[in-house]
């Protein structure tokens, strides 16, 4: 909300003159960016802009230029708004703002009024409410056009070195959103934490998501004989999970296809 406040505040006093030059200097404000600014207005976006690992608008962002991240490039861009997320570094922020430059910091959010929030913050930073309208009006839609399972079919996102994300993190909201029930839950796991694979093995769940094979070392445990009979699934946590943006519906309407399929197999078998 603090994000929002002060992004409405400083739209007021530049209402007649909305930013000409803006620099994204984060992969998920690069996705909003992208999506409510007028194109003339983006004068570069992140380094991780174009790479389709990252970015789920990689594609879009390819005709833009991009910056190194670093205050000096920044600056010499001539920005009048610079984008931020509040992890960015705070060394880099700091040295645009005492040159003068206009830096606003966006939290990464998870929930959707989260990226409600975010959507209607940047449609007001970058004098575009209407352009921010109706991607809500859009992304609002797509939401309610989400045909989840009945019963909820229980799955976990195990990350590197055996993680499991928690129900606070974007990878358990999007489970939830796709009507799937989190096994990583209970006290102390809002946000996730070790999931050992024995935990996993006898939790059964109906899904595994993880990443792509070959994406790190410290995800090969999911090679272990135990884990032979766990639906595993590789290539689901893709770019669309990196940003709690518009795009990551994409990939919960595919999860809830999954999760609806995982049902009516479920009925199969028992028939």
């Amino acid at each position: 909300m603090l994000a929002l406040a002060v992004g409405v505040a400083a739209t007021t006093a530049l209402a007649d003159s909305p930013p000409a030059r803006v620099v994204s200097m984060n992969v998920c404000t690069d996705q909003l960016l992208l999506l409510i600014a007028d194109p003339a207005q983006i004068a570069a976006l992140s380094p991780l802009a174009t790479d389709p690992a990252m970015s789920a608008l990689a594609a879009a962002a390819a005709g833009h230029a991009q910056t190194s991240g670093r205050a000096e490039d920044i600056y010499l861009r001539r920005p009048d708004l610079v984008l931020a997320d509040i992890w960015s570094d705070p060394e880099t922020v700091a040295m645009l703002e005492r040159l003068g430059v206009w830096v606003e910091r966006f939290s990464p959010g998870v929930s959707v009024p989260d990226i409600r929030a975010k959507i209607v913050t940047m449609g007001a930073v970058l004098g575009q409410p209407d352009r921010a309208a109706r991607v809500l009006a859009d992304f609002d839609a797509q939401l309610a056009a989400i045909e989840r399972p009945e019963h909820a079919p229980r799955a976990a996102v195990y990350g590197p070195g055996g993680y499991g994300y928690g129900p606070a993190t974007l990878e358990g909201q999007m489970l939830a959103l796709a009507g799937f029930e989190n096994i990583v839950a209970g006290p102390g796991l809002d946000w996730g934490g070790r999931l050992d694979l024995e935990r996993l093995v006898l939790a059964a769940p109906d899904l595994v998501i993880a990443g792509a094979p070959g994406a790190s070392r410290a995800e090969e445990m999911l090679a272990h004989p135990a884990l032979a009979g766990l639906p595993i699934k590789r290539q689901l946590h893709d770019a669309r999970w990196v940003c709690a943006a518009p795009a990551m519906l994409g990939a919960v309407a595919e999860l809830a296809a999954m999760g609806r399929q995982l049902e009516a197999a479920k009925q199969e078998v028992k028939q």
